[in-house]
């Protein structure tokens, strides 16, 4: 077995916010496995269905992301610890003031199509992303550029905090002073756009044309996949090992699972609870246990009425075993939450959820004070395919035995359909969502999933939680000179956060990932997916 471990120090220089929302499941009968041979040889991955088209400022969640991360690299890369790196597009990322930014770019990037990457790239890109005529799902990530209230408002097509200088560099003016704003730039929604996009974005979504390692070798087929090869022109430094690659669309993790027994497809990462036990001793070296950054949460839709009441959500909380679901689920490979900051991250303290504690008593008295109604019994949402179904039925066990609360599972939808619900305030009852950083921060655990900026259709606050002084306060840490006075604020708002219960943190994650013999090389990076340009075929 193999082990990576995430160290837990939080480095300045990354501290920055987004999240990936979590599939943690996947679709297809389709299968494939690599071949070698002297020009690098292929190899197959596993996804899940992408909820949007493989657009970077539309892909937000886990499945498009590893799609993403193959085909496009962005202004800055991060270390294993966590650090900015200058190992993407951008040359420097400077300010006297943190409010006022120039970003200059290296020369002899190029898009996939040959054309180049400039600064053009990626003021249009920016500007695109942000303007809510778009709905782009990352749109709410560039809500600290300046003119953003112009864009909402309509009386603007463009940012006013940006501007091209010249081909290597653009400026970006901020509302407020942000000091670790390099660290942002680093996410996803912040990629290149090439001009192809805009003369057709729809088709571009099926057909990508990135800067990355890989190119797109064929248009991605919905329930099918994509495939990629290697881009020859790439100015980068993790170039690809492999000649190509392919992602197979799976709609249950279990079946992806059965094919890498089977060799039919190379890489999948992460595997159904139920075979953990068994795959370290089936694959052997070839089996990888990581600490990741996620956090599985189970949510409630503050829009009902029925979950409107804190006390009922902090009920609720109380009333569930996190460690019992873990033991009998997860073979121990989950540990109980007590946080909405992971411990990967600085500002993480032990216990500071009070209603993540286990207490029937407490939680029967909370749900008598709110007046929750007994009789009628609590849905349970999750996305199907993604080896949920039986931790959620847990749950549900020890609702109906410790509150005397019956339940019914909704588990039909895949990913692609369970997001769009969760926008379309559909999750009548408690949901299950896991996110991961995209930065190693402990703002990057509050202001994607609690803030009035992040709501739908832009943001992922699924619940539609919003309190003015939970952003008030991530907002001051923000603003912060230093690291230690930026957790603090974090930290009271987390304490809020906590009090209002608008998600209930269930597990900190490790993943269980196996790959066949034909590949070597397999490392989960810090955004808990495999490093594509690293794997090597044997």
């Amino acid at each position: 077995m193999k082990f990576n471990k995430r160290p837990a120090a939080l480095v300045a220089t990354a501290l920055a916010s987004a999240m990936l929302l979590s599939a943690c499941g996947g679709d297809s009968d389709d299968s494939g496995s690599g071949s070698g041979g002297s020009d690098g040889g292929t190899f197959t991955a596993y996804i899940g269905e992408p909820k949007s088209p493989l657009i970077p400022g539309n892909t937000t969640e886990s499945e498009g992301a590893k799609v993403i991360a193959a085909l496009w690299t962005g202004l800055v890369g991060y270390s294993e610890e966590g650090e900015v790196e200058y190992t993407g597009v951008a040359e420097s990322i400077e300010s006297e003031d943190n409010q006022n930014w120039t970003i200059t770019l290296k020369d002899g990037w190029t898009f996939h199509d040959g054309t180049p990457v400039d600064a053009e790239s990626f003021v249009d890109a920016w500007n695109y992303t942000a303007n809510p005529e778009n709905a782009q799902d990352g749109g709410s990530y560039l809500g600290r550029i300046a003119g953003l209230a112009e864009l909402e408002a309509g009386t603007a097509t463009e940012l006013s905090g940006l501007a091209v200088e010249d081909d290597l560099t653009f400026t970006v003016e901020l509302t407020s002073p942000f000091a670790l704003f390099p660290a942002v730039v680093g996410y996803d929604a912040f990629n290149p756009l090439p001009d192809v996009f805009f003369e057709d974005p729809e088709a571009f979504g099926t057909n990508p044309i990135g800067n990355g390692p890989f190119m797109a070798d064929s248009e991605f087929v919905p329930g099918q996949g994509i495939t990629l090869t290697r881009y020859e022109d790439y100015a980068g430094e993790d170039k690809a090992q492999a000649s190509g690659m392919e992602f197979i669309v799976y709609a249950d993790q279990a079946t992806a699972y059965t094919d890498a027994q089977d060799g039919n497809v190379d890489i999948v990462d992460v595997i159904p609870p139920e075979v953990i036990e068994s795959a370290e001793s089936e694959f052997g070296d070839n089996f990888i246990n990581t600490e990741v950054s996620q956090i599985t949460y189970m949510g409630f839709p503050t829009y009902d009425a029925r979950f409107a009441d804190p006390r009922v959500r902090q009920g609720i909380s109380m009333a569930i075993d996190r460690e019992a679901i873990s033991e009998a689920i997860f073979s121990g490979t989950r540990t109980a939450a007590d946080s909405f900051i992971a411990p990967v991250v600085d500002g993480y303290r032990e216990g500071s959820c009070e209603f993540c504690t286990y207490d029937v008593d407490a939680a029967n008295d909370l749900l008598d004070a709110a007046g929750f109604d007994r009789s009628q019994p609590v849905q349970l949402w999750f996305n199907a395919g993604g080896g949920h179904d039986a931790w959620m039925e847990a749950v549900g066990n020890q609702l109906r035995t410790n509150l005397g609360v019956e339940f019914s599972l909704e588990g039909s939808l895949d990913f692609a359909q369970y997001l769009p619900l969760g926008e379309s305030k559909g999750f009548t009852g408690p949901f299950r969502m896991g996110w991961s950083f995209d930065y190693p921060a402990a703002e990057s655990y509050l202001t994607p999933l609690f803030t009035e900026q992040s709501l739908p259709p832009t943001g992922s606050n699924y619940s539609f939680y919003t309190n003015p002084e939970v952003s008030a306060l991530i907002t001051q840490g923000d603003q912060a000179q230093d690291e230690a006075e930026a957790i603090e604020f974090y930290q009271q708002a987390e304490d809020l956060i906590a009090a209002d219960m608008p998600y209930a943190p269930m597990f900190f994650t490790q993943i269980q990932t196996v790959h066949t013999d034909n590949v070597d090389n397999v490392r989960i990076d810090l955004f808990q997916r495999p490093v594509w340009s690293e794997v090597t075929v044997n």
